[in-house]
């Protein structure tokens, strides 16, 4: 099988893995479309020590199912978290926080950047027909920009900041332009800002936001500048919510964090059926944030083309 395989940092595209074979409750599945992420950059700098196939993004055909043939030739998008169902956290439903999981294409699950993956059928959602491929690959991205109104009530008269308009960013801002609030985006190039104009969502540069004046600030910028600029906009008693993942460490004046009694929210994964309706419902605009179409064969050049400084979605078609 043929995949994108890291190891030491160092990204390769191989040609000698065997084919993954399922087992009873699992799914074999032909990866259709793969989405590369920030989260994906982070992992070939190191933000955490993985050996494997890299990729959590797809959406792909279930070639087989052991025991369960309903599922075959299915189109699936599939949930990143494998759990165990039974330690502490799983029992509690927190299944994203097992204390024995494992991550596709992060930790202890080999990814989609190949041309065939395995999932537990529990992980897997089968996509609407009006669903297409080029719209579906942005479930698990959408899922995660839909977490941030599953953990923060946000009300229409809140103030609300999102600082990073990139891939993620992009996404959460039409999430949240949903809620009604008072929302801006801040914008650093002149691209993202057109489609921010399109769907009618208020942006501007630094110098347009004032310190201290947001009820809450999203940090999607995956830097310790972004991090630190988020951290300043918070009013006192507000909430920085972190989107970002990267490898690295920050500086936190915690004094300040205490004194302004400023509330710290991470955020990862979201639900996947709520982001399948809204793709299906037309509601959220993902077409125009597709920059390039990659075939496998030459999926390191498209890794090298998502690294590039305002580019957006590229994906991976095997």
């Amino acid at each position: 099988m043929k995949a994108l395989w890291l190891e030491d940092k160092v990204l390769s595209l191989r040609n000698d893995l065997p084919d993954p074979v399922p087992e009873h409750g699992e799914a074999l599945i032909r990866v259709d479309l793969a989405g590369v992420c920030s989260t994906d950059l982070e992992m070939v700098k190191g933000y955490y020590p993985f050996t494997g196939i890299l990729g959590h993004e797809f959406v792909g055909t279930v070639l087989a199912a052991p025991g369960a043939p309903e599922w075959e030739g299915r189109r699936v998008v599939g949930e990143i978290t494998l759990y165990c169902g039974e330690c502490s956290a799983c029992k509690r439903g927190d299944t994203g926080h097992c204390s024995k999981r494992k991550t596709l294409g992060l930790i202890g699950k080999d990814g989609v950047f190949a041309e065939k993956l395995v999932l537990p059928l529990q992980n897997l959602h089968m996509v609407p027909d009006g669903v297409p491929d080029g719209k579906a690959v942005f479930t698990e991205l959408l899922a995660a920009a839909l977490e941030i109104p599953q953990q923060l009530d946000i009300k229409p008269t809140d103030r609300v900041a999102v600082v990073g308009a990139g891939r993620l960013g992009l996404l959460i801002a039409q999430v949240l332009n949903l809620s009604g609030c008072e929302l801006k985006v801040l914008v650093r190039r002149e691209a993202p800002g057109r489609l921010l104009d399109g769907w009618g969502i208020p942006h501007g540069p630094e110098s347009d936001f004032e310190a201290g004046s947001f009820d809450i600030v999203v940090e999607v910028t995956g830097t310790p500048q972004g991090f630190n600029l988020s951290r300043r906009l918070v009013r006192p008693r507000g909430t920085l919510l972190l989107k970002s993942t990267f490898a690295g460490e920050l500086t936190l004046n915690m004094s300040g964090v205490v004194v302004d009694e400023i509330k710290i929210q991470g955020s990862r994964c979201g639900p996947f059926d709520p982001a399948l309706r809204l793709l299906e419902a037309g509601l959220i605009d993902v077409d125009s944030l597709i920059t390039a179409v990659y075939p496998l064969d030459d999926g390191l050049q498209a890794i090298e083309h998502a690294a590039q400084p305002g580019v957006l979605k590229v994906l991976i078609k095997p």
